[in-house]
């Protein structure tokens, strides 16, 4: 049996975990099993990998992204450029890392990408925040990083956020988990009155479908889209790469 699976903190739903399930029953894979793996801490990977017989391949999550790197053997040129890592091989030559992320979110952006979404606030600074700034730089667009708390010379804090700074930032990217199952009230906390029919809202998360972050900037009448999309390329392209030549 080919296994295969998610690690992160708690799990609870999850995309991987469906999703797998179908394709494996669509395309009748009796030979492959997608299982999740909840571990409290990123240390038991090694545990988990020696236990599981026939693992070929892992999904990361939350929040083991940029933790999960000091245990890779090797990786791709993305996850050494930004220090974070979503996608596990495992065969007997150890693990090798790799960012899927980075392509789901560039093939889900292009087809909504317009010439004035020049400038982009990304909020969040996590590992899933170093996939899409990597993406934004190839693409040419400025990008302002919003934290809790503002490091380094392109980050800034929620509070320093203004209604004149939105209106120039055009493309907006959620990489937060704020207004995720089951806390779907929640949203980040932005200067909303600012957004008009120019700016694009892009959240990463896609449990509901449309959070709150997307429903205001709906309503202010920005365009909205959600990472499901998002989630199903990175999800076929570590398929691709647990495959290798296999296909």
């Amino acid at each position: 049996m080919r296994r295969f699976g998610l690690i992160g903190f708690p799990l609870g739903h999850s995309f991987s975990g469906r999703y797998f399930a179908e394709k494996f029953s669509r395309e009748g894979r009796s030979d492959c099993r997608y299982d999740l793996f909840p571990i409290p801490d990123v240390s038991a990977l090694p545990g988990l990998i020696d236990d599981t017989p026939g693992l070929e391949g892992l999904n990361v999550t939350i929040p083991y992204k940029e933790r999960v790197v000091p245990f890779l053997d090797a990786s791709d040129a993305v996850v050494s450029s930004i220090g974070a890592c979503n996608c596990l091989r495992i065969d007997r030559q150890g693990i090798f890392g790799f960012n899927t992320d980075v392509v789901g979110f560039e093939r889900s952006l292009l087809p909504r990408l317009k010439p004035h979404h020049r400038s982009a606030l990304v909020l969040g600074t996590g590992g899933a925040s170093k996939a899409v700034c990597h993406v934004l730089e190839k693409l040419g667009v400025e990008y302002t990083l919003v934290g809790r708390e503002a490091k380094g010379p392109r980050t800034v804090g929620y509070e320093d956020l203004v209604e004149d700074g939105l209106a120039r930032h055009t493309l907006i990217v959620n990489t937060t988990p704020l207004g995720m199952h089951p806390h779907t009230e929640e949203a980040p906390p932005i200067p909303y009155p600012a957004l008009t029919p120019a700016h694009l809202l892009y959240d990463l998360v896609y449990n509901p479908p449309l959070t709150r972050f997307m429903a205001i900037g709906s309503e202010r009448g920005a365009e909205v889209m959600n990472g499901e999309e998002m989630l199903v390329i990175q999800a076929e392209e570590s398929w691709r790469l647990w495959n290798g030549t296999r296909g």
